[in-house]
């Protein structure tokens, strides 16, 4: 079927249904919900058979929904209602939630179910379970919406709504209100979860009125309600009625930086004479862990939504150095549970004094990441992709010896959108060994998410071990250990030193670097401003004019009739 999506933004659950449309045969469509018009010239164009519409924040006008069925995904049991779902069962501490696919009507989110799903609630950051509960539920929720209205089938007969769920309000700063003084850690907690990453929960920490987000338990400390009582890398430790919190991030309104930043360096005026504690440590805020198993090492790093700034990435060196020292077959490097790398730090980028000077430290300190995974040849590697990647992030889990990923992995593969951003973290080396020249080229030219099978098939994942996110780390832990016992590992270490040695003296990888930091230092500090007009668009939230032609295929097709036209 020809299906339109229409979304507020490309995000996680929209690119994931996208793929999941792409990879079953339809022909699919973007189109960025701006306004009533815009929505209309989108139909009138793409002439769709189906709109799907993973991620809206407004309702579907009358003028389309009443022309073209439209199945709204709804981060919500059946019954339940409002713009607010998934925010609400958080705070009420439900046990379990949902996912519904409902057709578009009069009334907002009451029309006909299509499909849905239901899992348990785990206690984790709403982007969290929104990026894995809720994506992969609606996922499977909108197939099978999709293949029952393409088979000519109707939709399922109505199911019974539990007691006490129906329409809620858009919640309120009100709703999530911390007292610091009488409410628990766990409430405390919750608050604050179920408004991350947007908008925030609004308190007073240092004096100052901010937005806190990433919020963890601080186990052993303890300290007056509402106090800032030390430091750890990017977090600041608050006291509460009963124990304390890591608070890892912050956003100050009346500051001139008004989006997301570490919470230590948002409230840096009230941090001065704090305890620092060092992060990754014992009783610090813990970004980057390691753990050994047999003869295997996992390194895990969980950096907030996958942005590595140059000081996580000398910090994360650091710690592969560590763990190869200690001579293990090998080391897995595991990545977070939501993201497992997203690239340079645009936030603290945009952030400095010097934001070209702050990319280019960047750059080059996950250069140094990559360099020393590449030139790894006493162990093998594995790069294991239980989050989504993006960007360097993709290239830099390239630099690994084996790339695993499961079926519901997402990886953007794509500088493009940055302004043209050239790219480095080795790309020009590992692409073309990894996928060949051809392909090589079709990946770095996208501008679409791809799936974990296209990517298999494209050489950027060399292995699918698991079905869905939550079966990964079981199955990360079995092919590592496999691995590691192989009769074969000897043989494959040896071919891997072999072929360093060859890559190495047929172009070194210093010349591969050098290439790419020209053309990345004509991006940071050339004429051209798209990278840093880019950069402040995606940080600042700048909404979108208009659909990227490389989404909205039925503009991109148009535009090319157009053009043959006029010549």
């Amino acid at each position: 079927m020809r299906i339109l999506l229409l979304c507020h933004s490309f995000n996680s659950l929209s690119q994931r249904v996208f793929v999941a449309l792409d990879e079953r045969g339809h022909e699919v469509s973007v189109e960025y919900d701006i306004n009533d018009a815009n929505t209309a010239d989108a139909v009138l164009r793409f002439q769709p058979d189906l709109i799907v519409a993973p991620f809206l924040k407004r309702k579907i006008p009358a003028s389309v929904w009443s022309v073209v069925p439209c199945f709204i995904v709804h981060p919500g049991v059946v019954g339940d209602r409002g713009p607010s779902a998934l925010d609400w069962a958080i705070v009420d501490n439900r046990d379990e939630w949902g996912v519904t696919v409902l057709q578009a009507n009069e009334e907002f989110d009451a029309g006909t179910v299509w499909a849905s799903r239901r899992f348990p609630l785990r206690a984790a950051r709403k982007a969290s379970i929104y990026r894995s509960e809720v994506t992969r539920h609606a996922v499977d929720a909108v197939v099978e919406a999709v293949g029952r209205y393409q088979s000519g089938q109707s939709a399922p007969p109505p199911q019974s709504v539990e007691p006490g769920i129906g329409w809620r309000a858009l919640i309120r700063q009100s709703d999530r209100n911390i007292d610091w003084h009488g409410d628990d850690t766990q409430s405390i907690l919750r608050k604050i979860r179920s408004a991350d990453g947007f908008p925030g929960v609004s308190c007073e920490l240092g004096g100052r009125e901010v937005r806190v987000f990433d919020a963890r338990e601080a186990p052993g400390h303890r300290g007056a309600p509402g106090k800032l009582l030390a430091i750890s890398g990017p977090a600041v430790l608050v006291g509460t009625r009963d124990n304390a919190v890591w608070i890892g991030h912050a956003l100050d309104r009346a500051s001139t930086h008004r989006f997301k930043l570490p919470a230590s360096l948002v409230l840096s005026h009230a941090c001065e004479a704090l305890p620092r504690i060092p992060p990754d440590s014992r009783d610090g805020y813990t970004e980057i862990r390691t753990r050994t198993r047999d003869e295997v090492v996992y390194l895990h790093f969980e950096f907030y939504n996958g942005a590595m700034s140059a000081g996580q990435c000398a910090r994360l060196l650091s710690a592969f150095i560590s763990a190869r020292e200690t001579k293990p077959r090998v080391i897995v490097l595991a990545g977070g549970s939501d993201f497992w790398s997203n690239g340079m730090h645009l936030n603290l980028i945009e952030a400095s004094d010097q934001p070209a000077d702050a990319s280019w430290a960047n750059i080059n300190a996950i250069n140094d990441l990559s360099h020393e995974i590449i030139t790894t040849t006493d162990c093998l590697t594995v790069a294991a992709l239980n989050g989504n990647a993006g960007a360097g992030g993709v290239f830099l889990a390239r630099a690994a010896d084996q790339v695993w990923a499961h079926a519901d992995t997402v990886l953007n593969p794509h500088y493009k959108d940055m302004g043209s951003l050239y790219g480095s973290e080795y790309w020009t080396y590992l692409l073309p060994r990894s996928c060949g020249k051809e392909r090589a080229r079709r990946v770095i030219d996208a501008r679409l998410p791809i799936g974990a099978g296209d990517a298999l098939s494209l050489g950027l994942v060399d292995d699918m071990i698991a079905d869905s996110r939550s079966e990964f780390p079981a199955a990360m832990l079995q092919h590592a250990q496999t691995l590691a016992t192989d009769d074969a590992f000897n043989s494959l270490l040896e071919r891997k030193h072999a072929a360093r040695l060859a890559d190495e003296a047929t172009k070194p990888l210093a010349d591969y670097r050098r290439e790419e930091l020209e053309r990345m230092r004509e991006n940071f500090y050339g004429f051209d401003p798209s990278y840093h007009i880019a950069r402040y668009n995606f940080v600042h939230k700048v909404p979108r004019s208009h659909t990227p032609l490389t989404l909205a295929r039925h503009r991109s097709i148009v535009a090319r009739e157009d053009s043959r036209q006029a010549s």
